[in-house]
C-alpha cells in the first residue's frame, strides 16, 4: 500500500493542543488533540507548562514518524500570540513561559514610556494600543529591568511558533507575522524594529527575521524534510481566505473577541483608532492588516447567562432562536448610541429584562445592541479599501439572528457566515504549499452561506 504524502502542523492555542497530518488535497486525515495543567512561573503566577508542551511534541513526532502509511514532507506550527520561550547557549529553555494576561508592573510601564516619547507615540508606530505583556516585547524590558540574571542567560528569545520550530530544526529564527502582531517591538513606519528595541539592545536576543512564506530543510533520522518558520495563529488562519479571494473582504473572526480584520487596509492607525481598540496584524507576506476588536463574544456569554436566568431556560438556548425581524423593528432609541463608551460594552447590560415578553424577543435585543456595537467596530476598518464582501467565521457565523442584522447593517456590502474545518492550520499548511504540496490548492476548502438584507438597520 502506497503511503500518502502530508504536512504535520502543531496547532497550539491556550487550552488545547492539536497536531494535525494534512494531505495534498487539504483534508484532515489524522487528529489528536491534548491539554496541560498550567504550572506557576518564578513569581507564582498561573503560566503555560512548557516542560509538558515540549515533551508532548517531541513524542507526537516520534510516534508520527513511526506510522508507515503517511508520508510526511513537512512540518510548520501555529500557536497563540504574545509569548516567548527563552533560550540559553546551550540550547535549553532559560526561564518560564510568561502568561500574557500576567499584570504588567504600572511604574515600569510608566518609565518605559516617559522615556520613548509617550504612549500615543509608541502606539502608533508600534500599531498596537497599550496591553502590558500583550505587547510581548514588554516583557523583554521588564525581564531587562526587573530581573538581570535571567537576561543575561538569554541567547535567543522565541516566540512559541518558532520555539517549535526549534525543537524540530534546531534553528533559531523570528517571524513577522509574530514580531509585528501588538508586540511594541515593530515599527510599521519604517518597517523594521523601532529605536526603542535598539536603544535597549533587545535585537541582540532577538533570532534573525525568516520569510513565513519558504521552508528550511531539515535531516531527522536520516529523512529530509521541509519545515516552516512557524505563525502567529490569527496571521495563519487569515491564509485560506487570503489564497481563495482576491478582491478586498473584511474576516470576521468571531469567539470571545470579535475581529475584524481587513488585509487590503495599509492606511496608518491614527489615535482615536488605537482609542478604539484598533490594531495591526501582520499578514505572512508581510504586510499590516489593519484590524478592530469586539470582546463580544464575553458580552454574549455574560448576558445570554442573565436571559436565561430571567426566562428560566437552559444557558444555551439560543441555539433554538429563529430570526423574527418583527423584534428588530421596534424602534427603543438603541441607534442613538455613539462614542468611545460604545466599543467598550453593549447598551444591553442596563436594559431591564422585565420589559421584555419572551427569551426570543430579549435574545434579538441583545444581538441588536451588539450588532451596533459590530457596525461600528468593523467599519473603523473598511474605510476606502473597496471592500464588497464580509466573512464571518467562528460561533456567531453559526448565529442566524446576528447574520442577519450583520447583512442588515451593511447593505451594500456581500455578507456570508464561511467555515474552514481548522482554518489556523489550514492556514500553516498553506504558507508553504510550494515546498512541499505538487498539487494546485483546492478551490472549495471555504463554505459559504449567502445572508441577503431583509430590512435596513440604521444607527448613527
Amino acid at each position: 500500500m502506497k503511503s500518502v504524502p502530508v504536512i504535520a502542523i502543531f496547532d497550539i492555542g491556550k487550552t488545547n493542543k492539536k497536531f494535525f497530518l494534512i494531505d495534498e488535497y487539504y483534508k484532515i486525515v489524522l487528529e489528536r488533540t491534548a491539554h496541560f495543567k498550567e504550572t506557576v512561573d518564578d513569581d507564582g503566577d498561573p503560566c503555560e507548562d512548557i516542560d509538558l508542551l515540549t515533551n508532548w511534541v517531541k513524542q507526537s513526532l516520534q510516534d508520527i514518524f513511526a506510522l508507515k502509511k503517511f508520508d510526511i514532507k513537512a512540518l510548520n506550527f501555529s500557536t497563540y500570540g504574545a509569548s516567548f520561550v527563552h533560550i540559553d547557549q546551550d540550547g535549553k529553555v532559560a526561564g518560564p513561559l510568561c502568561n500574557y494576561l500576567k499584570a504588567f508592573p504600572d511604574e515600569l510601564k510608566d518609565e518605559f514610556y516617559a522615556r520613548y516619547g509617550g504612549e500615543a507615540e509608541v502606539s502608533s508606530k508600534t500599531a498596537s494600543p497599550v496591553l502590558g505583556n500583550l505587547n510581548s516585547g514588554m516583557q523583554l524590558y521588564r525581564i531587562k529591568h526587573r530581573k538581570p540574571e535571567l537576561y543575561a542567560r538569554i541567547k535567543y528569545s522565541l516566540h512559541l511558533p518558532q520555539y517549535l520550530n526549534f525543537l524540530v530544526s534546531g534553528v533559531f529564527c523570528s517571524d513577522i507575522t509574530s514580531i509585528g502582531c501588538h508586540t511594541q517591538l515593530w515599527d510599521f513606519v519604517k518597517n523594521d524594529y523601532h529605536d526603542w528595541v535598539y536603544q535597549e539592545g533587545i535585537d541582540s536576543i532577538l533570532a534573525p527575521l525568516f520569510p513565513s512564506d519558504s521552508a528550511m530543510t531539515t535531516v531527522i533520522e536520516g529523512n529530509e524534510y521541509h519545515v516552516g518558520s512557524g505563525l502567529h495563529d490569527s496571521s495563519s488562519a487569515l491564509i485560506p481566505y487570503l489564497t481563495s479571494f482576491s478582491e478586498p473582504f473584511i474576516l470576521i473572526s468571531t469567539g470571545t473577541w470579535c475581529i475584524s480584520l481587513n488585509p487590503f487596509n495599509d492606511n496608518p492607525l491614527t489615535v482615536d483608532e488605537l482609542n478604539k481598540d484598533c490594531l495591526c496584524y501582520m499578514e505572512y507576506h508581510g504586510r499590516p492588516v489593519k484590524a478592530s476588536r469586539l470582546f463580544a463574544g464575553n458580552e454574549h456569554e455574560k448576558q445570554t447567562k442573565r436571559i436565561a436566568e430571567h426566562f428560566n431556560k437552559p444557558l444555551d438556548h439560543f441555539k433554538k432562536v429563529k430570526y423574527n425581524a418583527e423584534y428588530i423593528l421596534k424602534d427603543d432609541g438603541a441607534a442613538g448610541a455613539s462614542g468611545q463608551a460604545l466599543m467598550q460594552q453593549s447598551l444591553f447590560g442596563d436594559r431591564n429584562l422585565s420589559a421584555f415578553s419572551s427569551y426570543e424577543e430579549a435574545y434579538h435585543c441583545l444581538i441588536r445592541d451588539i450588532m451596533i456595537q459590530q457596525q461600528a467596530s468593523t467599519t473603523l476598518v473598511i474605510q476606502d479599501t473597496n471592500v464588497k464582501r464580509i466573512f464571518v467565521d467562528g460561533g456567531f457565523g453559526k448565529n442566524v439572528v446576528y447574520m442577519n442584522l450583520l447583512a442588515a447593517a451593511f447593505p451594500h456590502l456581500e455578507v456570508f457566515a464561511a467555515s474552514v474545518a481548522q482554518a489556523t492550520a489550514i492556514g500553516a499548511a498553506l504558507s508553504i504549499h510550494k515546498h512541499w504540496n505538487t498539487k494546485p490548492v483546492p478551490g472549495d476548502m471555504i463554505e459559504l452561506k449567502y445572508y441577503a438584507m431583509s430590512h435596513k438597520m440604521e444607527v448613527e
